[in-house]
């Protein structure tokens, strides 16, 4: 006899079968995609740390902009230069921009550089106070500013770079006081009005200036870090306080030699008559103090500056702890050393 087929419980059979088979479907999907997941988020990271590439993004180097303030002298120049050195020995992306001693151009070079989606800013600032909103903008787009060279009234740097302004003043004063004799007159040729250089070196110069009330101050004028300008400066001094001057300051290196020029022009050229003093040890004022031209320099180290910019601003890109500020401190240099630092 032929038995019925019980289709309730074959039914049933196979429902239990869809079920078990969706289930191991499901936790297979979940498994996959979980896993896809964590690959995805610690892929970058993995990939940096595996092929030492300077990028975050798979493929993708790091592009740096850098403004300076203005190129027309050899200390920027000199930072520049070192800044893309180290770009290409880092694997990263560089390009630099001149301000021209102008705010407004400057500011409109953060605008490019944030709609161009660069990774990272280094800059050195027209202007101490001006140029903080274009850090403002930078960073509300997400992208770190570090400051070199020339300091900004910003909060929102990321980091900076670069040495003591004030100690110099104080350094290239306390040279001069010496070598006059704690007395005399004295011209002061001044960087741009309003950056922080000629800010803070004004500071340190008066601070020493304080502790020597015999010195007198004739005269105390910007050259814009111009040696065309401090010429044209001290040409104008020697006309207007003949025979008055026993010393000159120079907040840089290429104003005194402006100034030393004008001196050598009018056969002042004894720098134990008119002792003169500059700031950052450029090529021409080292051989001008080897010479016997001018009496000492307080160096500054560009390279060191250019260099430390570009690699805290891929260290910061990379997730790697940085320092709020980073200083290099100034060396006075006089004949007795100068061999030292025209072999660098």
């Amino acid at each position: 006899m032929r038995q019925a087929v019980n289709w309730k419980g074959l039914l049933m059979l196979v429902l239990c079968l869809v079920l078990v088979l969706a289930g191991c479907s499901s936790s297979k999907n979940d498994s996959s995609s979980g896993s896809s997941s964590g690959q995805s988020s610690g892929g970058s990271a993995s990939s940096e740390s595996g092929s030492g590439s300077s990028s975050g993004d798979s493929g993708k180097k790091f592009r740096i902009g850098v403004t300076h303030y203005a190129l027309k002298n050899e200390f920027t120049v000199l930072i520049s230069d070192a800044q893309k050195a180290k770009a290409a020995e880092l694997g990263v992306d560089i390009e630099i921009f001149d301000g021209n001693y102008d705010v407004n151009t400057q500011i409109s070079q953060f605008e490019n550089m944030i709609a161009q989606g660069f990774d990272a800013i280094v800059f050195s600032p027209v202007d101490v106070e001006a140029m903080a909103v274009a850090v403002d903008k930078a960073v509300d787009a997400g992208i770190p500013v570090i400051g070199v060279n020339t300091r900004v009234n910003s909060d929102k740097l990321t980091s900076y770079v670069g040495s003591n302004d004030v100690t110099a003043g104080e350094m290239e004063m306390e040279f001069i006081a010496e070598k006059i004799g704690g007395k005399g007159n004295i011209v002061i040729l001044e960087g741009p009005i309003g950056q922080s250089a000629q800010i803070q070196r004004r500071e340190g110069i008066h601070n020493i200036l304080e502790k020597y009330p015999d010195i007198k101050v004739l005269a105390e004028k910007t050259a814009n870090w111009s040696r065309a300008e401090g010429l044209s400066l001290m040409e104008n001094w020697l006309q207007t306080f003949d025979g008055q001057i026993n010393a000159v300051v120079g907040q840089n290196d290429e104003m005194a030699l402006g100034a030393l020029q004008a001196l050598e022009g009018k056969g002042l050229n004894d720098r134990n008559a008119i002792p003169i003093i500059g700031v950052d040890g450029i090529a021409d004022a080292l051989q001008a103090v080897k010479d016997g031209r001018m009496n000492a320099s307080v160096f500054q180290d560009a390279k060191g500056q250019g260099e430390m910019s570009i690699e805290v601003a891929v260290k910061y890109l990379k997730g790697e702890q940085i320092e709020n500020e980073y200083w290099i401190p100034f060396q006075l240099v006089t004949p007795e050393n100068v061999d030292e630092f025209m072999n660098n």
